[in-house]
């Protein structure tokens, strides 16, 4: 069945529906479809093990994000699907993101995520843990004899050395995957969304995320931890921090490898490995020079 049979199939739909598919998705398959009545969209994507995707973590995650007012209503679900209520926005670049004007209104909504979802959340809650999901990611790459094992021992080194740095842990639910691209700007308000590795976390993965995917000079960085701890930046938590940014381009670097062996999706993952390593060794000396 293709996808759009599935989705016609869906039998939620007022007369008849048009489909148009939505490019970006990296995960899954996004697709907007208007009926006589409204717009939606429609995600398909069943359970990634591998990257420890659970649909019905995102599921449980979004109704709780909608609740906490961050992000578009759930419509409909079913296996492997999952209906939202279409926003008319633009999702953001990395360019927005840097802008001054732009992180002013990010932070706050970052902060409503790590504050606001748990108290919505209902049923079983996962831990998104980098360092376990490193591991993990290690593993694999050695049962698949992945290309890339020889620079496997290297990078865990680093990545024990990083879980030892960044300690003391504070745990707020954390969105855990701070592309730009899942900021979607409405012209009056942000929203959030796309919950596939949600889960309890430190917010310092989030935030080294966020700087790391949008690629924030010093300056940004500095302003992004002071306006959300609402303090000025102390040597310990900046050590913390920097931590935590390695670690989150060290997964995002061993999804890719993964993703490379394992996902059907059209999408350049080798050339998402080389920059995200890249990106990854240039934070890693900057780290330890700073140690």
């Amino acid at each position: 069945m293709t996808p759009e049979d599935r989705i016609h199939a869906l039998g939620i739909w007022q007369g008849s529906i048009e489909i148009s598919p939505i490019s970006g998705g990296i995960t899954n398959r996004n697709y907007l479809v208007s009926d006589a009545v409204a717009r939606c969209v429609v995600r398909l994507g069943t359970d990634i093990p591998i990257h420890h995707i659970s649909r019905q973590n995102e599921l449980a995650a979004s109704h709780a994000a909608h609740a906490a007012g961050i992000s578009p209503a759930v419509i409909h679900h079913s296996p492997g699907v999952l209906v939202l209520d279409y926003i008319e926005a633009r999702a953001l670049s990395p360019e927005d993101i840097r802008a001054p004007e732009t992180l002013a209104r990010v932070i706050p909504l970052v902060r409503a995520c790590h504050h606001d979802i748990a108290r919505h959340f209902r049923g079983q809650a996962m831990i998104f843990w980098v360092f376990h999901v490193i591991r993990d990611y290690a593993a694999s790459l050695k049962e698949s004899a992945s290309p890339y094992l020889p620079l496997l021992p290297a990078l865990i080194a680093r990545a024990e050395t990083l879980e030892q740095a960044a300690g003391p842990f504070e745990i707020a639910f954390g969105h855990n995957d701070l592309l730009a691209a899942n900021f979607l700007d409405d012209g009056k308000r942000l929203w959030l969304i796309d919950w596939d590795y949600a889960g309890f976390n430190t917010p310092l993965f989030d935030l080294g995320g966020l700087a790391s995917n949008n690629e924030f000079p010093d300056a940004a960085e500095r302003s992004m931890l002071e306006s959300y701890f609402d303090r000025p930046l102390t040597d310990d938590l900046s050590r913390r921090y920097a931590a935590m940014k390695c670690a989150s381009l060290l997964r995002e670097t061993l999804w890719s490898m993964i993703s490379e062996i394992h996902s059907t999706i059209d999408f350049d993952y080798a050339a998402y490995t080389a920059e995200n390593l890249a990106r990854f060794e240039r934070a890693y000396q900057a780290f330890e020079q700073d140690r």
